[in-house]
């Protein structure tokens, strides 16, 4: 018995030097970020914007801030795994003086219509109800220069998806 604790106590030993290791020091002049040519680069537009939506009823961004006068390109990225018709997510932007909560209450009311009132003069843009793992994109010009309201308009999501739309 007398053995096998000692033999118990120097395998756990080796194991914990073991797992301690030399630290590999960084070279004089040599960087470990990965480097691309110019040519390899990717443009991004200041106004393309990507925004992802979760299962928790949660959108990534709280405020967005885009260039005025130039076309702006949203993203929708829904990063969850729960089907639409569970936890299905949009973006709508709301012209400037709408309510959100007033909207987002008679939005709940036209699933027919991704969540969208019937000939609603209250949205400037909106995305198609995504669900996990789906993609929508919309492009559009900027309105004017100002403060806006963007919500998720899904029944009960509005109260934690929504944020500004700024346009400077």
């Amino acid at each position: 018995m007398k053995i096998f604790k000692v033999v118990l106590v120097l395998i756990i030993s080796g194991v914990v030097i073991g797992c301690g290791g030399k630290k590999e020091k960084k070279k004089e002049g040599f960087s470990y970020e990965n480097k691309t040519t110019t040519s390899e680069k990717v443009e991004s537009r200041p106004n393309d914007v990507v925004i992802t939506s979760n299962d928790a009823m949660q959108f990534n961004k709280k405020e967005i801030t885009v260039k005025a006068g130039e076309s702006v390109k949203i993203t929708l990225k829904h990063i969850g795994k729960m089907d639409k018709n569970v936890m299905g997510h949009n973006f709508v932007l709301l012209k400037q003086g709408v309510s959100l909560v007033d909207f987002a209450n008679k939005a709940a009311a036209f699933a027919a219509n991704q969540y969208i009132p019937k000939a609603s003069e209250d949205v400037i843009t909106y995305t198609k109800i995504i669900g996990g793992g789906e993609t929508a994109v919309i492009e559009f010009d900027t309105p004017a220069v100002g403060e806006y309201e963007f919500l998720c308009s899904f029944p009960g999501h509005s109260g934690m998806m929504k944020g500004k739309f700024i346009v400077e």
